[in-house]
């Protein structure tokens, strides 16, 4: 990103979201389009949620913009403007990113994913575990469905949304009978304990679970990125846990994300949209 100077054919890539300082794409995904040689930026977009569905609209006729990131708290409602979505983002009911095509917008959601690679990077692998899921929201629900999709023995799913988290397990349990139950915060026996809530971004939210009942051998994950060690994650390494932050998660798909926004898949093939 070091002497980056936009030109009149940059492509433009912004990120939406409220709030929207917490988001590391702008550095880290412009330095990979950069480095894939590519003349573009991400650029971020301060938009309310009554804004949403006007932006997304009026962005659509950028023609030097071909694609979009979307961040909290927009990721439900974002999936409504698509024309298109992958199997996994329609089964979550949320987007994380979008893309045009001749249709309208085209969205995924690599949530699950950028967690589920970032915790593996850090040694971690759920298979045949027991996992707590506190956040059911946009990147919680991905991130539940990745979790039993990489073959956890079971998924507790706490949020103090108790009809969105009804919902949720309702919809998991059809695709893994016997696997998602309802949990709480308490992380006891929890191999895995995963924080998809906004909750450490302000000086004064409450810890997402009760850190006392926390042991050396639990894994503590969290999606927050800014600050870049959340309250969550401090207490975690202080007894010993090892820990993976939301950079960890944004680092894990930002390659991912930059493939999507370009309109390539794995190994540089075009993606052929869906219909």
């Amino acid at each position: 990103m070091t002497g980056f100077i936009p030109s009149g054919g940059t492509r433009l890539f912004p990120v939406v979201g409220d709030p929207i300082a917490q988001v590391r794409s702008p550095e880290v995904i412009t330095s990979i389009l950069a480095a894939r040689g590519e003349d573009a930026v991400v650029v971020p977009m301060h938009v309310s949620p009554p804004n949403l569905c006007q932006v997304l609209s009026a962005i659509y006729e950028v023609q030097n913009l071909s694609g979009a990131l979307v961040t909290v708290p927009h990721k439900h409602a974002a999936l409504s403007h698509c024309a298109s979505v992958t199997d996994r983002a329609r089964f979550v009911q949320a987007v994380n990113v979008v893309r045009r095509t001749d249709d309208g917008w085209h969205g995924d959601n690599t949530d699950g994913q950028g967690y589920l690679d970032g915790i593996e990077r850090e040694g971690f692998v759920v298979r045949g575990k027991r996992a707590l899921l506190v956040g059911c929201g946009g990147a919680g629900a991905a991130i539940a469905l990745e979790i039993l999709e990489r073959g956890a023995a079971q998924l507790a799913v706490h949020d103090i949304d108790l009809a969105r988290r009804d919902e949720v397990i309702e919809r998991l349990s059809e695709r893994f009978p016997g696997l998602v139950v309802a949990g709480s915060a308490d992380p006891t026996g929890f191999a895995l304990v995963a924080n998809a809530t906004p909750m450490g971004m302000n000086r004064d939210d409450p810890l997402p679970v009760d850190v006392s009942m926390l042991e050396p051998w639990q894994f503590v994950a969290c999606v927050v990125t800014k600050p870049a060690v959340p309250p969550l994650i401090a207490e975690a390494r202080r007894l010993g846990c090892p820990t993976m932050t939301g950079t960890g998660m944004f680092d894990a798909q930002a390659e991912t994300l930059a493939d999507f926004l370009l309109g390539y898949g794995w190994g540089g093939r075009i993606l052929v949209e869906e219909a």
